[in-house]
């Protein structure tokens, strides 16, 4: 006949591993709870450093503007609001025959930059939409004696 501490002990190690691997569980069920929370709340955190940054750098970008007409800049303040047309600035350059460097000599440009606003890849600042809206009040004439004197 086996030893009744034996089967005692077994018995008692059964129940305990038993008891042991329901605990676990709920340990388990809980830590991926907490986990999966974790990552959603890493996401929302992210989500809003992102909004953030993108406000400050808009911040950024109208606090020079504002500035600029705190400081009793009358022609910017005064001046009408201009538009930008990419077809427009490429028609006009074709109508006057001239390269893309030259006429950014012209705006006070690159000629890679008339290239990237002309295709649309880039805008002008506020004050090199001045510069163009100069440009195209110019005649062929008066490009002309520009080009020679530069």
């Amino acid at each position: 006949m086996p030893n009744i501490a034996s089967i005692l002990k077994a018995e008692i190690s059964r129940v305990a591993r038993k008891e042991v691997r329901a605990e676990i569980e709920t340990l388990k069920k809980a830590s991926v709870a907490h986990r999966a929370s974790i990552a959603e709340l890493r996401r929302q955190v992210s989500a809003l450093e992102k909004e953030l940054r993108k406000v400050a750098k808009g911040s950024a970008r109208q606090a020079p503007a504002s500035a600029a007409s705190a400081a009793g800049d009358d022609a910017d303040a005064g001046g009408p609001k201009r538009r930008f047309s990419a077809n427009r600035l490429a028609a006009h350059r074709a109508k006057l025959g001239l390269s893309a460097a030259i006429y950014g000599q012209l705006v006070g440009v690159s000629g890679q930059t008339i290239y990237h606003w002309e295709q649309g890849k880039a805008r002008p600042r506020a004050a090199q939409l001045e510069r163009l809206a100069t440009v195209r009040e110019l005649g062929a004439r008066e490009i002309a004696e520009r080009l020679e004197a530069q």
